[in-house]
């Protein structure tokens, strides 16, 4: 057993509302990656916490509309978290509430300990403050004089309170995070942490008075005053270890990591580190954060009326494709858009065709052919290889929380799995030839593979997959060398598989009813090609073709799906964007003329037709290896082209 420890948290949720989508992406991240490692270290090695925010102004206005105490109102959204976690099968190791006894005790030391340091003072303060966010903002801050979460006018408020000296340490932080680059990632993140450190660092209010205030933690050395949001919610990280002298603390502190939506980058990449600097703690070893989810290309927001609720298309699909999609779907730290559209197809091309159909026909033939059972027979080493290379390479992706690219991996193994199948015909073979029953081990011994990396991320499926296979034994730790056994292992086994059963039902389109939708694009759309123009000009959005060509002719242009992992715009140009697309193992420059119609944050994460085997250009010093696909209607709007269901980059359009 490994002596490697890994803690992992999710953000506390503040229980001024029920669970929406980001709530429940957060903790499938963060479940999923605690599965993960204690496949790979072992379940002892692993301690995976969320829990709920309890204390507040907007909890005390929240309850006061109900009729409710803030106790009785706190109890009843946080059960409400935890029977929706139960019911997605999230399994963190504890859920921690701020109103729990330890934690408000643990809360207190770390205050005292900071004011007994000196680091903690009594002043004055006049600032923007909104109680949306329950937070000051500085005029720089402000975006139009609003807050930039709730677009409402802060109120300017003056008045006497406790305050961390956090300037203090924003040398100590900057340096920290110059010395461990991957101390916040992704890279953006880090970056625009240091560019709001190039400015002075203020102190933090971290007190409210009581006679405004009475729902929080008293102060340990002013009753008068309750402990803010911040300096009360950070210290979930810590106190549900029982810090200072708990046995977990000392286990597991050092290894500790915190995964986060990137609106509470700022407490978590600045107020947390300088405060366990001050109490004398060592920080968090990373800081993992991700993007929005938005709908109708906005965050989504209550107010709005724009919230989707996980347990609705957990219900609606099945609680492992509404994992697989939100994992699968969103490129870590890029914003993703929701559409149950897009859900549905996943389910049904990944899930349904590529999943499901694999592990049906293989255990249907085995079944037919040898009653259920069948042993080792020497077959083809290149899918075992391939098998080899996907286990290492999704231990790799999981390092860099990059989930999506984890399941790409692992699909790409389903691929070639479906392929080997598909050339050796084992339908065709007499059962009695060798050959045949070669072919349907590998193709078992494949699939336990692929169940076995799944079980982090479809946990109840993977579980399925493998005991329909006949594993009964438990899971081991997930290593190369036990998920790709030796040769002379795998020569011992013999499977008894069960009766297949359906992974995933396919869902008929016609008849879904999604639980929100965009509107449709206008017709009328004739196609374009954004193409690189001849050098020294700049790009326009292309034109209709006329001239008829022979089918012959249109066979040499070589159309695939791409995937858009970074866009920027080309300094001197109003139209172009310089675009970084992956084609399956390929990277290529690819410069399009769409900057009018599609802004450079709009292209990550993006997949997009691309004329591959055109004759690079060189366009504004930039050479350009392809052209993207987009249609224009008489009105001159530009509408990229995509594909209908989700599909690997690289795919060829027929």
């Amino acid at each position: 057993m490994s002596n490697e420890t890994f803690y992992l948290t999710t953000p506390i949720y503040y229980v001024n509302a029920t669970p929406h989508l980001g709530h429940a992406y957060t903790t499938i991240l963060a479940d999923t990656m605690a599965r993960f490692q204690k496949l790979r270290l072992g379940p002892e090695q692993v301690y995976f916490l969320t829990g709920t925010d309890e204390h507040g102004d907007k909890i005390v206005q929240a309850a006061a509309q109900g009729g409710e105490s803030p106790q009785a109102y706190a109890d009843r959204i946080s059960g409400i978290f935890q029977e929706t976690w139960k019911r997605l099968g999230l399994a963190p190791n504890q859920f921690i509430r701020t109103t729990s006894e330890p934690h408000k005790r643990a809360v207190q030391r770390f205050l005292q300990q900071i004011y007994d340091a000196g680091d903690i003072y009594f002043g004055e303060y006049g600032g923007h403050y909104c109680f949306g966010c329950e937070r000051f903002y500085t005029e720089k801050e402000l975006q139009d004089g609003q807050c930039p979460d709730h677009q409402t006018v802060p109120a300017f408020i003056k008045e006497q309170n406790y305050f961390f000296r956090m300037g203090k340490y924003q040398e100590w932080l900057i340096d920290h995070i110059h010395r461990h680059p991957d101390f916040i990632r992704p890279e953006r993140f880090r970056n625009e942490v240091l560019s709001f450190l190039k400015e002075p660092l203020e102190d933090l209010c971290i007190s409210r008075p009581s006679a405004r205030l009475t729902w929080g933690i008293p102060l340990p050395f002013d009753d008068r005053y309750v402990t803010y949001v911040w300096f009360d919610a950070l210290i979930n990280y810590i106190s549900a270890l029982g810090w200072p002298d708990g046995d977990a603390f000392r286990l597991f502190w050092p290894a500790a990591q915190h995964l986060i939506a990137k609106d509470i980058l700022k407490p978590h990449a600045i107020y947390w580190p300088t405060m366990l600097k001050a109490a004398g703690l060592p920080p968090y070893r990373h800081l993992n954060v991700h993007g929005y989810w938005k709908v109708e290309e906005a965050k989504m927001s209550k107010s709005r009326g724009s919230v989707v609720r996980p347990l609705d298309l957990a219900d609606k699909y099945g609680v492992d494709a509404f994992r697989y999609f939100v994992l699968r779907e969103m490129t870590f730290g890029l914003d993703a858009g929701f559409s149950e559209d897009a859900l549905v197809a996943r389910l049904n091309a990944d899930l349904a065709n590529d999943l499901g159909n694999l592990y049906s026909r293989v255990l249907k033939l085995i079944q037919r052919y040898y009653d259920g059972r069948i042993t080792y027979t020497p077959g083809d080493e290149g899918l075992a290889d391939a098998a080899h290379a996907a286990v290492a390479d999704v231990t790799a992706a999981m390092e860099r929380f990059a989930f999506s690219e984890a399941l790409s991996t692992i699909w790409n193994l389903v691929s070639s799995t479906n392929k080997y199948l598909v050339t050796n015909e084992p339908w065709k073979r007499d059962p009695g030839d060798p050959r045949t029953k070669a072919v349907l081990f590998t193709a078992a011994e494949t699939l336990r593979m692929i169940a076995t990396l799944l079980l982090p991320f479809l946990p109840q499926t993977a579980d399925r997959m493998l005991r329909g296979l006949g594993v009964t034994e438990p899971t081991t730790p997930l290593r190369f060398e036990t998920a790709c056994p030796s040769p002379s292992r795998i020569e011992a086994q013999e499977w008894r598989v069960q009766e297949a059963q359906s992974l995933f039902p396919r869902i008929q389109t016609t008849a879904a009813k999604p639980l929100l939708r965009k509107p449709p694009l206008t017709p009328a759309l004739s196609p374009t090609i954004s193409s690189p123009p001849r050098e020294g000009e700049d790009a326009g959005e292309g034109g209709e073709y006329a001239e008829q060509i022979t089918i012959e002719e249109f066979r040499r242009v070589d159309l695939r799906v791409a995937e858009v992992i970074e866009a920027a715009a080309i300094p001197g140009s109003k139209k172009l964007v310089k675009l970084r697309v992956r084609l399956k193992d390929e990277e290529r420059t690819v410069v399009a003329g769409l900057k009018v119609h599609y802004p450079p944050e709009s292209w990550p994460g993006k997949r997009i037709i691309l004329a591959a085997n055109l004759k690079p250009a060189s366009l504004m010093g930039i050479t350009s290896q392809g052209m993207v696909l987009a249609a224009e209607d008489e009105a001159g709007r530009i509408v990229l082209l995509t594909p209908e269901a989700p599909i690997d980059s690289g795919s060829k359009v027929r």
